[in-house]
Formats: structure tokens, sequence, C-alpha cells
């Protein structure tokens, strides 16, 4: 069987109490070297079979597992942050469906959660957003025409641009042509969780000029948006004295 586990957002210990059992348990682990943390191997038991798909391609990939599956071995295939978000695991789902091996999914913490944990940062702060926009800018892989940057700005929602960090100059300019505010806060968080994490507060017009002062190319999340300044938001209702819930009776209920 093959377990699609997601390996966190850097920091070993991170990972799902599931996702580390797996991983102790494994007879073959494929692991995405370019950006899993190296240190998540530790988990793997003695004679455990362990191959770097960043030299590998998908036909690859997919025969050692099952070449591995027809040895009734246990793979894990472990992917960075979460598998859903840009893991390309779909195309690796469909291919073991045509060949009757059997997989499942574990979900991983994901780099923007580890970004924000850096950051002691909330995403959704009444009254500035209540949505989280995560995207993109289009490279060698494109993105739907509906949704460019220039689309997804007028949301005003926070963003977080995943594979966009090595080009901050192109999304900031796009960003204020499309009308946001060269002042608008933004925050560059690299590796997040890692031992050698980075962040940086800043403006969208001085989103590269910060970029380039700490020569962050890659591996970094950019955030865009009014909640980066964690400031002008309004308190929670669910935990005002007057405000009623399900669990708990509000000063003014009776009134």
């Amino acid at each position: 069987m093959v377990h699609f586990v997601g390996a966190g957002p850097g920091a070993p210990d991170l990972i799902t109490i599931r996702g580390k059992k797996l991983l102790e348990q494994a007879d073959v682990i494929i692991y995405a070297g370019s950006l899993v943390n190296p240190e998540l191997l530790s988990y793997a038991k003695e004679g455990c079979e362990i191959h770097d798909s960043k030299d590998l391609n998908l036909d690859e990939v997919i025969e050692i597992m099952k070449r591995a599956d027809s040895e009734g071995k246990d793979i894990v295939r472990l992917h960075t942050g979460d598998p859903s978000i840009y893991g390309a695991v779909r195309e690796q789902m469909d291919i073991l469906d045509e060949s009757g091996i059997a997989y499942e999914s574990v979900p991983g913490v994901s780099s923007f959660c580890g970004a924000a944990a850096a950051l002691n940062m909330e995403y959704t702060l009444p009254g500035i957003t209540q949505s989280v926009i995560i995207t993109r800018m289009e490279g060698r892989t494109p993105v739907p025409e509906a949704e460019s940057v220039e689309a997804l700005s007028k949301h005003g929602a926070t963003m977080v641009f995943f594979l966009s960090s090595g080009d901050t100059k192109r999304l900031s300019e796009r960003l204020m042509n499309a009308g946001m505010s060269g002042d608008t806060p933004c925050a560059i968080v690299y590796k997040a969780t890692w031992k050698d994490e980075k962040k940086y507060i800043c403006t969208l017009e001085s989103l590269f000029e910060t970029a380039k002062a700490h020569d962050i190319k890659k591996t970094a999340l950019i955030i865009v948006g009014e909640s980066v300044a964690q400031s002008g938001y309004e308190k929670s209702r669910l935990y005002a004295p007057e405000f009623t819930t399900e669990y708990r009776k509000g000063t003014d209920a009776d009134a």
C-alpha cells in the first residue's frame, strides 16, 4: 500500500503522529528532497529503502511504487506540507488506480500555517478579512485566467503566494498595477519552522527590495494583505460577554 503523507512545514516534530508512525513502519520511503526536511528520515527503521524524488520523473516514482507493492512492501510517499496543496498527488493516484494499487492520504500541516505561526499571525481578523486566498503566480506552469494575480487581488482577502518568491518584483508590480496600494502590508517567510527560518515584514512597494536585501529567491511564502499588520481589527463576537452561544448564556440574554 502507498501512503501519501504530509511532512509538515519543515520542523521534524510538526509531522502528525499518524505520519510519524507510518514513516517508522515503512519499508520504502520516497520523499521530495528539494523541499522535505531530511531530518524526518531519522524516523525510518533500519533497512528502509529511501529514494529522493527530486532526481526522479513521474514514471520513475511510479515504477518504484509498483515494484515495492508487488513485493508486499509498505510505501510512504512523503510530500512537503500538506499533499493537497501543490503536491502533484492526483496524477500519481490516477496511475495507482489504473494499476490496482491501494493508497491513502495522510494530511500534514501546510507551510502557510507554519508561516502564520512564525509571525504569530491570524489570517482571518474580524473587520479586516475573513478569507484566505492560497495561490501562485504563473511561471512555467500556467494558472487559469480567472485566477490571475490581478483578478484575485480584487477580493481584498489575505493572499498567500506559494512558488512566487523568485520574482517578487513582478508580483508587487502586478498587484499595484491592479489597484493595490503600495502601502499594503506584506510578509516574507523563508523556510517556515525550519532551523534557518527567516521572516520579514514590509510593504507591497518594498517587497522586492526586502527580498533582494536578504537574498530570498525560493522556499519562501509571500503574504499580502491588511491582516499582516495585525491591527485595526474588531474583537470576536463569539467571546463577547453579551453573546449567547449553545454553551454560554450572554449577559443580555434576558434583556
